[in-house]
């Protein structure tokens, strides 16, 4: 048996090459559009939007009631859910111990602690709905200082 010099085994691999590409073809065109989906499903399944919104807020003078803020809405039509809101509110002096809010949409609304935060206790509310605070201080009589609400600010993400 004669050994393969260069012109030989060039024929050989030039003959196993069209084999071999075409046999991997299909496997890389697989692994290449598995990737590109892998890839691209966190922004399809996170493909969504935004919008925010703010305005002044109500002001206080007795403990024992409760004022809402004016309604917070998208500046553009949305169709979707919420999946996340971001708040903050600014308030005249120091927030009293007792001061209670709450986030509210049209259909449900949820506690909020501190003057800034997320919540997604309005998850699967329809974006389109309106947002307000509601503020309220427990107890009775009136406030040592009147308290007045000097932001309300908004941030909702929805899909």
């Amino acid at each position: 048996m004669k050994p393969a010099d260069a012109h030989d085994v060039a024929h050989i691999s030039a003959a196993k090459k069209p084999t071999e590409t075409r046999d991997a073809a299909p496997w890389r065109a697989a692994v290449k559009q598995a990737l590109w989906g892998v890839l691209l499903l966190p922004c399809v399944t996170q493909a969504a939007g935004g919008w925010q919104a703010s305005s002044t807020g109500p002001g206080m003078i007795n403990r024992g009631m409760q004022a809402a803020s004016p309604a917070l809405t998208s500046p553009e039509p949305v169709s979707g859910v919420m999946t996340e809101v971001a708040w903050r509110y600014v308030l005249t002096g120091p927030a009293p111990g007792d001061l209670r809010v709450h986030l509210c949409a049209e259909s449900r609304c949820v506690a909020i602690d501190g003057a800034s935060g997320t919540t997604r206790g309005l998850t699967n509310v329809s974006a389109s709905e309106s947002l307000h605070f509601v503020y309220g201080i427990v107890g009775r009589g009136r406030l040592n200082q009147p308290l007045r609400v000097l932001s309300n600010e908004v941030m909702v993400n929805y899909r």
